[in-house]
C-alpha cells in the first residue's frame, strides 16, 4: 500500500520525509515485522525491534522520538480508527458477504465448526484486522454491530428469518436440551432450549449457503449462564443444587428471558434482579407481572439474594463475577425454606 493511501486513510500526519513510499504488510508484532512492513505501535516499547526487523514505517498515537529518518514516521490520533479506516479500505477488494447477527447467535457460531470461508468476528480490531485481511475471497463474515464496529463493513445483511427446518427437541430442563436436527441426534447439550431459537436462525444460514457445519459440545457463552450455588452461594458443579442464579450482562434479552423463565418454570419461585433504569423503561403492565426487584448500584446485588428466597434469580448487568464478593448471611436466613 502506497504512503499517501495510509496518510489518507488514516487521517494520519506524516512527521519527517523518509526515502520510503510503499508498504508490504500491516503487523502489529513487532517480532513479526519483515522488510517493507508497516508497523502499528500499540506497544510504543517495541518499535526499535519492528525497526531492527525491517519496518519501512511506524504508525504511532504517543509520543516518540524517531530514531531512524529514512523510514516514514506517522502520528495518528487514534490507533483503533485508524486500523478501522485501512480494514475498510482493504475488504472493498474483497468478494465477501456480511451478515449482521444479535450477540447470541454471534456467540454460538463460535462455538460451532465450520468450514474457513465462513468467519464469526470476535475480539480486538486488531484479532479482527488479521482475522479479515486473511479471509478467502467469496467468504461469509458474520459480526455483533455491539461488538465489532459496523463501519468497517461498506455493506451489510440481516439474516434470514424464514427457517424452514426447524429443532425437535427432544427432552429438555431448563439449561439442558437434547435435540435432532438435520435428522442427528445431539444429547444432553449444555444448552438451554431458550437459545434454540437463535440457534436455528444459524443453521440455517449455514444451510442456505451450502456452509458445511458441525455442532460441538456447548459451553456457556455469557448469556442467561446458569450458576448453581449453595445457600452461602458458593459456585457448586452443573446441576448439583437447588439454587441457581442466572446471570445476563446485556439488557437486550430482558423480556424475552423472563418470560421464559415466567413459561418454563411456573412451578419455581423466580426472582428478577435489574438495575434501576433498565425497570424505568419496561411498560407498566409487564412490570406489575413479575417478581422484578431493582438495584442502582451492583453491590446491592449481594443483599438482594440475601434478603428473598427464590430457586432462581435472573440477574440482569452484571455476570457471575459478583459471586467472588463474599455474601454475609445471617444465622437466622433460610433461603432453602419456601413454604
Amino acid at each position: 500500500m502506497r504512503l499517501e493511501n495510509i496518510l489518507a486513510l488514516t487521517h494520519g500526519e506524516l512527521i519527517n520525509s523518509p526515502f520510503v513510499s510503499e508498504f508490504n504488510h500491516i503487523v502489529f508484532d513487532a517480532k513479526h515485522v519483515k522488510r517493507g512492513d508497516l508497523f502499528i505501535a500499540y506497544d510504543e516499547n517495541s518499535i526499535d525491534e519492528a525497526i531492527f526487523n525491517g519496518a519501512y514505517g511506524i504508525i504511532f498515537n504517543k509520543p516518540t522520538q524517531i530514531s531512524d529518518t529514512e523510514i516514514a514516521w506517522i502520528k495518528v490520533k487514534d490507533l483503533d480508527e485508524s486500523l478501522k479506516r485501512l480494514l475498510r479500505f482493504k475488504l472493498i477488494d474483497k468478494n465477501i458477504i456480511v451478515y449482521e447477527s444479535n450477540e447470541i447467535i454471534l456467540k454460538l457460531a463460535l462455538q460451532v465448526v465450520t468450514e474457513t470461508k465462513f468467519l464469526a468476528l470476535d475480539g480486538d480490531i486488531k484479532s479482527i484486522f488479521q482475522s479479515l485481511d486473511n479471509i478467502e475471497d467469496g467468504g461469509v463474515v458474520l459480526f455483533c454491530p455491539q461488538i465489532t464496529s459496523a463501519d468497517i463493513f461498506t455493506k451489510i445483511k440481516p439474516l434470514p428469518t424464514n427457517v424452514v427446518e426447524h429443532i425437535n427437541i427432544v427432552e429438555q430442563t431448563l439449561f439442558e436440551s437434547s435435540f435432532i436436527y438435520d435428522d442427528i441426534f445431539y444429547e444432553r447439550q449444555l444448552i438451554s432450549p431458550f437459545f434454540l431459537p437463535y440457534l436455528e436462525q444459524l443453521l440455517h444460514l449455514f444451510k442456505s449457503l451450502k456452509i458445511n457445519f458441525r455442532l460441538r459440545k456447548f459451553t456457556p457463552i455469557d448469556h442467561f449462564e446458569a450458576v448453581f450455588t449453595n445457600k452461602n452461594f458458593e459456585i457448586k458443579e452443573f446441576g448439583t443444587s437447588d439454587k441457581v442464579l442466572i446471570f445476563e450482562t446485556s439488557e437486550s434479552f430482558v423480556k424475552s428471558e423472563i418470560e421464559y423463565l415466567h413459561k418454563q418454570a411456573y412451578w419455581a419461585r423466580v426472582l428478577y434482579i435489574l438495575p434501576q433504569i433498565k425497570f424505568n423503561t419496561l411498560d407498566e403492565a409487564f412490570r406489575d407481572t413479575y417478581n422484578i426487584v431493582t438495584y442502582k448500584n451492583k453491590n446491592e446485588i449481594r443483599n438482594i439474594l440475601k434478603e428473598h428466597s427464590f430457586h432462581f434469580a435472573l440477574i440482569i448487568g452484571t455476570d457471575k463475577s459478583i459471586l467472588s464478593q463474599p455474601i454475609n448471611l445471617s444465622p437466622q436466613t433460610t433461603l432453602f425454606d419456601f413454604a
